[in-house]
Parts: structure tokens; sequence; C-alpha cells
């Protein structure tokens, strides 16, 4: 039993640290703005992708190395899109956590899911392309040391109120 409470009081410490060292980091405020992006996968989607702006020459660099951007494969008379297997999974599990929790932050999310899931993506997929629109966003504002605004990112959504999350 001390065993279990001595590891949870390290977690809970390493959980306060991870996040003050984080808020205290130049680009804290561009990454927290992003919706679904908290102190802590805040933190975790930095350390992925690094505080080097010279890293990724492109938006879709960046998106490759997160494993949002699809794979095409076309040969003659056929075309293929998959996802991509090759990927830093621990930036691509956190891009999933992100995606996820923006669906009830950001009407425009919301809207851009549903208009995937409505096109035949399954919800994998659909959560995905999210991901790889936010990493392009992402992209955007480091370089220009802008933060996110909902009406530059989803345009021509329709703002609808969100349902409060589940306390």
């Amino acid at each position: 039993m001390r065993q279990l409470e001595a590891a949870c009081a390290n977690a809970s410490e390493l959980e306060a640290a991870t996040r003050e060292a984080f808020e205290q980091h130049p680009d804290a405020r561009l990454i927290s703005s992003f919706p679904g992006l908290g102190s802590l996968t805040g933190a975790r989607v930095l350390a992925e992708i690094g505080d080097d702006r010279a890293r990724f020459a492109t938006a879709g660099s960046m998106k490759a190395y997160a494993g949002s951007a699809p794979v095409t494969r076309a040969s003659g008379k056929s075309c293929s899109v998959m996802a991509r297997r090759v990927k830093n999974q621990r930036s691509a599990a956190a891009g999933y956590v992100w995606a996820f929790a923006s669906l009830t932050a950001s009407p425009g999310a919301r809207a851009h899911y549903d208009r995937r899931k409505e096109a035949g993506d399954r919800h994998v997929a659909a959560q995905r392309n999210l991901f790889n629109r936010f990493v392009g966003m992402l992209f955007y504002c480091l370089q220009h040391g802008e933060p996110y605004e909902e009406l530059k990112a989803f345009p021509n959504q329709p703002m609808v109120d969100l349902p409060a999350a589940a306390a």
C-alpha cells in the first residue's frame, strides 16, 4: 500500500513540475492558445516537436514527423491514401488526445470532425485529419509568433455553442 501511495505522490509531483516548466517556456502561450491543449498535453507536444524553429522547414515535414500526414501511393490506374505507419508514436498519441479534447472546446473543430464523419471517415481517420489540420496551424503560429484564433482556423464554420464537458 505504501508503494502505491509513493507512486501516486511521485506522479503528482511530476505533474506539478511539468506544468511549472511548461508555463515558463516562451512558446507556452502560443501552444496553450489551441483548443484541447492544456499544460500537460501542450508540454508533451512541445517536448516532441522541440523548440528549434529550423527543425522543420515546412508544415508538411512537421505533419509527417507527427504522423498526421497521410501517405499517398499511386501507380498506374490505382491510387490509395493510407495512414502513416512510420512516425513518432509519442507525438501521434499526444495528437489524438489533443484532437479528441478539441471536439468539446472548439465549434470549428467539431464541425470539421463531423463533416469528415459524414463523408465516410471512421472516428480515427476523422480525428487524424483534425490533428493534421491542427499541426499545420501550430507550425504557422510558432513561425509567426501568433496565438491560435478560431475564426482564422475555421473561417467558414457556423459558430455554435458546444455543450460543456462532463466534470
